[in-house]
């Protein structure tokens, strides 16, 4: 089964169709190019399934096959990390996923450099075409975010007019994503041993989304917080109990209020 987009009208121009992935074919099995990229893209997810925020009917992945047939050659490229708004049928254990054919075409994909060739900037149209290019021309991903850890820098890219265009963060040096109804922005802390930058949200009114430690935290503070409110009443009880007695009033056999 195919979902026709496009027919060619002329050598330079893309045909591209949207075909369920071959039984035979091999999706590459490129290995993780450091260990941070797989807690950046974890942190992502958790704080989003923390807040509720994450449907069923919502793809969540990373390094995650996003296929397309062009000039009827497959294509597949893995994301580091990718948010897809609604599928057709919810599956568990996905191996790849074809837009278009089974759902929504992604609404954000993200990609963490490396110290790698840039692929993430490739705009190479020739098979294989770059991400880049695959990401703006053929899937037309609305949003595409670069994100280098090291030194926190955010590049953010809106699709317009066929192009991706850069945007610049708000004061806060975050960014709106009305599809999620959420502000993704940097933050410098630590997490499960790594310290240094992160991509993080925000809800509209600017409250960070807690990762599953922090909420722990959180709970413990306000445990702690009704702990001492417990206290300061008890002491204040035990206190105004001493002094009705130092002046010769039973505190158990108080008159009625008139």
């Amino acid at each position: 089964m195919a979902t026709q987009l496009s027919q060619a009208k002329s050598p330079t121009e893309l045909v591209i169709s949207w075909e369920a992935l071959p039984k035979d074919f091999q999706l590459e099995d490129e290995p993780v190019e450091n260990t941070g990229q797989p807690l950046l893209a974890g942190a992502l997810r958790e704080s989003l399934e923390i807040s509720g925020f994450i449907q069923p009917q919502m793809l969540i992945a990373s390094n995650f096959g996003l296929c397309a047939t062009v000039n009827g050659q497959f294509i597949a490229k893995a994301p580091d990390w990718v948010y897809v708004p609604s599928v057709n049928e919810v599956v568990g254990n996905r191996k790849s996923y074809t837009p278009n054919l089974e759902g929504d075409i992604p609404a954000i994909a993200i990609e963490f450099l490396s110290d790698t060739e840039g692929g993430e900037y490739s705009v190479k149209r020739t098979y294989p075409p770059g991400k880049w290019f695959f990401y703006e021309q053929i899937l037309r991903i609305p949003i595409y975010i670069i994100f280098e850890p090291d030194g926190g820098l955010l590049e953010y890219y809106q699709l317009e007019n066929k192009r991706y265009e850069l945007e610049q963060p708000d004061e806060n040096g975050r960014h709106w994503i009305d599809v999620m109804g959420l502000f993704l922005g940097t933050w410098q802390g630590t997490k499960e041993a790594r310290t240094g930058y992160w991509l993080r949200w925000w809800d509209r009114d600017g409250n960070l989304l807690p990762w599953a430690v922090e909420q722990i935290e959180q709970e413990r503070q306000r445990a702690e917080q009704e702990r001492q409110r417990a206290e300061q009443e008890r002491q204040q009880k035990e206190r105004l109990i001493a002094y009705l007695q130092s002046q010769g009033i039973d505190p158990n056999n108080l008159p009625p209020f008139s």
